[in-house]
């Protein structure tokens, strides 16, 4: 019998080469990691399941996973255990759950969360330096709440797919995109059901230059009719970048 745990993983991804192992190569990842710490506290060689899979330096706060055991172990226990093992990265497990079989991290997901942190003021970073991107130039939120609005919803989203993306399909609807500033930090919270390879972070390198005035807020739909990823904006900085939640 095998017993199917969910669980939920924080993770600083500055020092890893993003959340999936790489075939025949031998980088350290988020996934290589916690399929090695379970492995030395059950015994048991397993594949884990993500909700997503993030790019190298992006950040997670509730990364959803799921694994199965052999044997039935509680909640308490699984997360003291893993977080033993991973003691010295900067990974750490928050919850866990024992679930239905059925349960899938990521065929089971009904909304994926995403957040980009931009620290807008003149003067560097220092600690947020890889965990947040510097624009010194003032941003004009008010424009990219505007253009945001071109991007809500069923689209076709090529002009911000990466071109290595292995979607089947450039068609997507974004739930919402919350843009908020409090200080000098600003925040771009997008939520899905599912996203492009590097969407967000193409989709942030654009609505920047909106709110640096390079472009207008309605060239955002002019973008997206074009269906060319050399006519949006730069890919924003990865460490931008945080996986929020998944909705099941």
């Amino acid at each position: 019998m095998k017993f199917r745990y969910k669980v939920s993983v924080e993770y600083d991804g500055t020092n890893y080469s993003g959340f999936q192992k790489q075939k025949n190569i031998k980088l350290k990842t988020i996934e290589g990691v916690l399929e090695e710490s379970i492995y030395f506290f059950s015994g048991q060689k397993v594949k884990i399941c993500a909700s997503g899979r993030t790019d190298s330096g992006v950040h997670a706060l509730c990364q959803t996973i799921h694994f199965d055991l052999d044997k039935k172990y509680s909640n308490y226990t699984i997360i003291m255990a893993l977080n033993y093992y991973l003691r010295g990265e900067d990974i750490v497990v928050i919850d866990c759950q024992l679930v239905d079989n059925n349960f899938n991290a990521r065929l089971s997901s009904k909304m994926r969360y995403y957040r980009y942190i931009i620290i807008n003021r003149k003067y560097p970073l220092t600690l947020d330096k890889k965990r947040a991107w510097h624009i010194a130039k003032e941003l004009d939120i008010n424009l990219m709440n505007e253009a945001k609005l071109f991007l809500i919803g069923k689209h076709d989203f090529s002009s911000f797919r990466d071109s290595q993306c292995q979607s089947k399909s450039a068609v997507k609807t974004i739930n919402d995109i919350l843009i908020t500033k409090k200080d000098h930090q600003i925040y771009i919270d997008v939520s899905a059901k599912s996203f492009l390879h590097h969407m967000v972070r193409n989709i942030v390198g654009t609505l920047i230059l909106v709110g640096q005035k390079k472009i207008d807020a309605i060239k955002i739909k002019e973008i997206l009719a074009m269906k060319d990823r050399t006519k949006s904006g730069a890919n924003a900085p990865a460490h931008g970048l945080y996986f929020l939640k998944t909705d099941y």
